[in-house]
């Protein structure tokens, strides 16, 4: 049985697609996975994976799940639209020191450390944000309703519009388009399928548009176009300038870099880590700002 310090750091990083979760005791990290944890998709199925994870945490680092509530906790999670949802999800979780926020300060954190710059994060969701001395600003990260624009399943959803757009010949030819009026039997399959379609079944077509864009598909490549300049455009419009670095990330970020315009291009770095170190990272900061309010 590993023995817990005074405070024991905890943080979760979760989404549409997993939700990781780490302990941490200062001297050794220990890290799980489980299954999505969006809260406002389906608040009850997040709390599950939490629970779930903070069971295999336990297993794993050799705390119990007592000295696992006891930790300062910080999570990033997908869903967390303000601090009604907030305050709701940590009345159902065991934690007695919790911080709750969107799945993207985690992120940003994780990318840049604590310096200055820009990310542009397209995953199953997407939003930009960006860091300037201390300060942060986020943009996007509304859903696959009324945004995610650059995301996979927008990317998803774009290819099989534009599919459509094909057969109404308007569009040049394009195997991509013949490949998905195919798989789905035709335009009207198109249209059946999309009205039922999650936005992770949208997202998983993206990987097909990515692999036609590299044999040079003219449709394929507009639609990885359209979202690099949607990035582009939002960059811009938060101040971006020459001098500050750029990180894309989630699963299909870094696919728009050779879209971007040149000098963007020329600024772009390696995420310095991922969403979970950066939600650490957090944690910590959480667990100083209780001692300075202590002390």
């Amino acid at each position: 049985m590993a023995h817990a310090p005074k405070y024991l750091i905890l943080a979760a990083d979760g989404g549409g697609t997993r939700c990781r979760l780490a302990v941490s005791d200062g001297s050794a990290t220990h890290r799980v996975e489980v299954g999505a944890a969006n809260v406002s998709t389906d608040f009850s199925a997040a709390c599950a994976e939490l629970q779930r994870g903070l069971k295999a945490l336990a297993a794993q680092s050799g705390f119990s799940l007592d000295e696992l509530a006891q930790a300062r906790a910080y999570l990033g999670l997908a869903g967390i639209t303000g601090e009604a949802i907030a305050g709701k999800l940590a009345a159902a979780l065991p934690f007695q020191n919790v911080r709750i926020e969107d799945d993207r300060a985690a992120a940003l954190r994780g990318a840049l450390g604590p310096g200055d710059g820009f990310i542009a994060h397209c995953g199953t969701g997407s939003f930009i944000a960006m860091q300037k001395g201390g300060k942060k600003r986020f943009a996007g990260g509304w859903g696959p309703v009324l945004g995610d624009q650059a995301s996979a399943q927008w990317v998803g959803k774009r290819a099989l519009s534009k599919a459509l757009e094909y057969t109404d010949d308007v569009t040049g030819p394009s195997k991509l388009a013949q490949d998905l009026l195919s798989r789905f039997d035709g335009a009207a399959g198109i249209v059946k399928a999309a009205t039922q379609m999650t936005p992770s079944e949208f997202g998983a077509l993206a990987p097909f548009v990515t692999e036609h864009s590299d044999h040079g598909d003219e449709l394929a490549l507009s639609v990885l176009q359209d979202g690099a300049d949607y990035l582009t455009d939002m960059m811009m419009k938060m101040g971006w300038t020459a001098d500050m670095p750029i990180c894309l990330t989630g699963g299909i970020g870094p696919l728009y870099a050779s879209h971007l315009p040149p000098g963007m291009q020329s600024v772009l770095l390696q995420p310095l880590g991922d969403p979970l170190s950066g939600a650490l990272a957090l944690a910590q900061a959480y667990q100083e700002e209780i001692e300075h309010e202590c002390s």
